[in-house]
């Protein structure tokens, strides 16, 4: 049976769409010949791009140069797409940034943080999510996740705070959808592993062994789209799904075993966790 949305007719908007693993997403609906819209802050990587996802066999190609912590922008690109294609089918919130963070560090960090990476996803889904309910086709909306928004690990906090927000939101706009009149569009919660980017790159010019690539972790994506898993929880060359579960596993245990916070990385549950993980 074909996917009622992963089609030649389908209509797919990618935000931080002109390299990594947004590029590798929208290549994936590119080469189910979709009309693609390719948005991202860097408008001089956006014909790069867009070339690219021609060549993959899109049936046409919109690039956007705006930044997504300015909702109206989003709001005037909703109409355009709408005026050129119909309306939108798949929205994907993928654009997001990792500077860096400390808890005391500069303010001005963790507002760039939060504000891409937290209210990017909600300006986006409030821009372009009521026109997908009104259009009444069946629809999906891909929010990226991170592992660190689960585990929260020391050492980046307003990242962590960042995707731990958008995990709630996404499983909040997952219940609203299911519930309401937007019952025909479903909501999903990307959740990349180690995927080499340049977001993450840190002056490498060659891929570590243990990650993937973003192609890689696209085609995954597909798959479990296609399963409509909300979860989408990626693996890696290094980490496996049993992995991953043992760790999210245990930092819900904190709360449930009222263990320190984040008592993985605590001295005096070092030994408790690594048994743990053994499967002791």
């Amino acid at each position: 049976m074909s996917d009622p949305v992963l089609h030649s007719e389908s209509v797919a908007v990618v935000t931080g769409a002109a390299a990594g693993i947004g590029l590798a997403v929208a290549e994936e609906f590119a080469a189910l010949g979709m009309r693609v819209v390719i948005v991202d802050l860097r408008a001089d990587r956006l014909d790069a791009a867009k070339d690219r996802l021609a060549a993959a066999g899109a049936a046409d190609v919109l690039t956007a140069a705006l930044d997504i912590r300015d909702g109206s922008a989003l709001a005037k690109l909703e109409q355009e797409v709408t005026d050129r294609f119909g309306g939108t089918d798949i929205f994907v919130n993928n654009a997001g940034i990792q500077p860096g963070s400390q808890m005391f560090g500069p303010e001005e960090a963790w507002r760039a943080v939060i504000e891409t990476n937290l209210w990017g996803v909600i300006n986006g889904t409030r821009a372009f999510v009521p026109g997908m309910i009104a259009r009444g086709r069946p629809g999906l909306v891909i929010n990226t996740g991170s592992k660190q928004g689960i585990t929260t690990p020391p050492g980046d906090p307003a990242y962590n705070v960042a995707k731990a927000g958008v995990k709630a939101y996404t499983e909040a706009l997952a219940h609203e959808l299911r519930s309401g009149e937007g019952a025909h569009l479903s909501a999903h919660l990307l959740i990349p592993g180690f995927v080499f980017t340049e977001l993450n790159a840190n002056g490498r010019s060659e891929k570590p062994a243990d990650a993937w690539t973003p192609e890689q972790m696209a085609s995954f994506m597909m798959e479990r789209l296609r399963a409509r898993d909300f979860y989408i929880l990626c693996p890696d060359n290094d980490v496996s799904r049993d992995l991953d579960e043992k760790r999210m596993a245990w930092a819900m245990g904190d709360i449930i075993e009222n263990r320190p916070a984040l008592s993985r990385w605590h001295p005096d549950y070092a030994e408790t966790f690594a048994s743990y993980i053994k499967g002791e």
